[in-house]
Order: structure tokens, then C-alpha cells, then sequence
């Protein structure tokens, strides 16, 4: 088994760098690709109360054999549930549901700039962390602009930041942004939903270290020091993913890789996502 690294967290809790994202996995087959993914390694599980599945995922981790302490479980608010008593109710259901006495890492998923209630919800997640049934909070899809709003409010910064990064979308403003302020980056769609597999310089580098142009962007993210969970519901392409650990890009990969940025979205940009029902 590779010794997957742990990132420490701004109020000291410890991220495996690498986990499992469950997105898009349909709540059938979640319970079954988690049990893989734990068999096969993987202590960092990622779900969303939006994603459907967060009642298998749970299951999963109850009936793995894995002592709890021991997977690190991320969820995420839904749209729409801003409202401070909404977001609290909405946590206690992500609980109940996933039968887990608390998560290691809960985000508002949206800032849904549109109504500007991620303050509220926030003031929500901060109270849910002082009370102990959440290690640690943060955010997902926040522009330095929503962030600014946040340190206004709340003395508490968020632990991370889960955006859209892969080789076509760096995202090195919000990345910096987040690092002088001591808030990790977390990479959805890391691999630009399969888009960047066919590309050649990617596929010239990966032929040469004899990997896949996946493990080589994924091993992009680890050496920039992204935390990532790719997802999968199969165990090939999942063992494959877990496989990053034994090569390294050389200097020259990640500057190529870099030249590879053109600020292109797989999903919407935040500023222009707005209110969802």
C-alpha cells in the first residue's frame, strides 16, 4: 500500500492529500465504490448533501472495518440552505443520515453570490465546529472576493477551499490568495472531467514515465500541493488513481504543465452561479 502524505489543516487537524471523490457516482453504486476504495486504500472520503449518496457513503465507512478515526469524511451544504437555522438543521440531517457521530470537514458549497447569505451560513458551520461534531470547516467555489467577506464577519478562516483546478484552469490567484491566509486548496474535477487525457504534451510525459496522462496530472496536483479526489466506480481506474506515489514529475513536467493553463471552465465560474431553488 503507498503511504498516501497528510496536509496539516490551519487549525492543525491532518488531510490525507489524495481521497476518494463520490460526485456523479450514482447512490447505488456508492456504498460498493467506497468499500473498494477503502480496501484498496484510500482514508479521505468527499461527498456533498447535493450529490444524493451521503447515506451510503456512511454506511460505507460504518461497515469497512476501519476505525472511524482513521477516515478523514467530507460533506458539503446544499444550495439554498444559507439560512443560519436551515444550515444547522441541514447538518444535524447529513449526521442522521450518514449515521456518523460527526464529519472531519464540512463546506458551504456554494457561495451563491446571487442572495450573499454564505456569511449567514458561515455564522452556522462556526457554531457547528465550536461544538466538537466537525473537526474542521470550510468553503468550496469562493473567490478571493468571497473570502474578504468571511474575514470581515468571522474571526474563523476557513480550513480550505474545495475549486475547480486542473492543467487548463490553475486558478494560481485563488490558490495564492489562499495560501497567505494559511487556507488549503482542495482540486474538484482534477482531470477537467477526462478532457485532459488526450492531450499530447500531457501523453508525451506519461509515455516516457511509462504512467497514464491521469496519474501524470494528478501527480501534477500532489507536487503543487493540491489535495484531490478523483472519482471512479471502477477498482482499475481506482488503483490506478491511488498509484501517484512512486514517481515524481521533474521540474521541467511541472513548467511545461503550467504553459498548459487557458482559464477554461468544465463547470460554472462562481460570481455567475447563482440562487438554485
Amino acid at each position: 500500500m503507498n503511504t498516501v502524505p497528510e496536509i496539516t489543516l490551519n487549525n492543525g487537524v491532518r488531510i490525507p492529500q489524495l481521497g476518494f471523490g463520490t460526485y456523479q457516482v450514482a447512490s447505488e453504486a456508492t456504498k460498493d465504490a467506497t468499500l473498494t476504495a477503502l480496501e484498496i486504500g484510500y482514508r479521505h472520503i468527499d461527498t456533498a448533501q447535493m450529490y444524493g449518496n451521503e447515506k451510503q457513503v456512511g454506511q460505507a465507512v460504518r461497515e469497512s472495518g476501519i476505525a472511524r478515526g482513521d477516515v478523514f469524511v467530507t460533506s458539503k451544504l446544499n444550495n439554498g440552505l444559507h439560512a443560519y437555522d436551515d444550515a444547522m438543521r441541514a447538518f444535524d440531517r447529513t449526521l442522521r443520515d450518514m449515521g456518523l457521530d460527526y464529519l472531519d470537514l464540512f463546506l458551504i458549497h456554494w457561495p451563491m453570490s446571487a442572495d450573499g447569505t454564505f456569511v449567514e451560513a458561515w455564522k452556522a458551520l462556526s457554531d457547528i465546529y465550536r461544538s466538537g461534531r466537525v473537526k474542521a470547516i470550510g468553503v468550496s467555489n469562493f473567490q478571493p472576493h468571497h473570502l474578504r467577506r468571511l474575514f470581515e464577519e468571522s474571526a474563523i478562516v476557513p480550513a480550505v477551499n474545495q475549486i475547480e483546478v486542473h492543467p487548463y484552469l490553475a486558478q494560481e490567484h485563488v490558490r495564492a490568495y489562499g495560501a497567505r491566509h494559511g487556507i488549503a486548496t482542495q482540486a474538484w474535477s482534477p482531470i477537467a472531467r477526462g478532457k485532459i487525457l488526450d492531450d499530447p504534451e500531457i501523453a508525451r510525459i506519461a509515455e516516457r514515465l511509462g504512467r497514464s496522462t491521469a496519474q501524470v496530472a494528478l501527480r501534477w496536483h500532489v507536487q503543487r500541493g493540491d489535495i484531490i479526489f478523483p472519482k471512479s466506480a471502477t477498482r482499475t481506474r481506482l488503483e490506478e488513481n491511488f498509484d501517484l506515489f512512486s514517481f515524481e514529475l521533474t521540474a521541467e513536467d511541472i513548467e511545461m504543465i503550467a504553459t498548459l493553463d487557458r482559464d477554461e471552465r468544465t463547470g460554472p465560474h462562481p460570481d455567475h452561479f447563482g440562487h438554485v431553488p
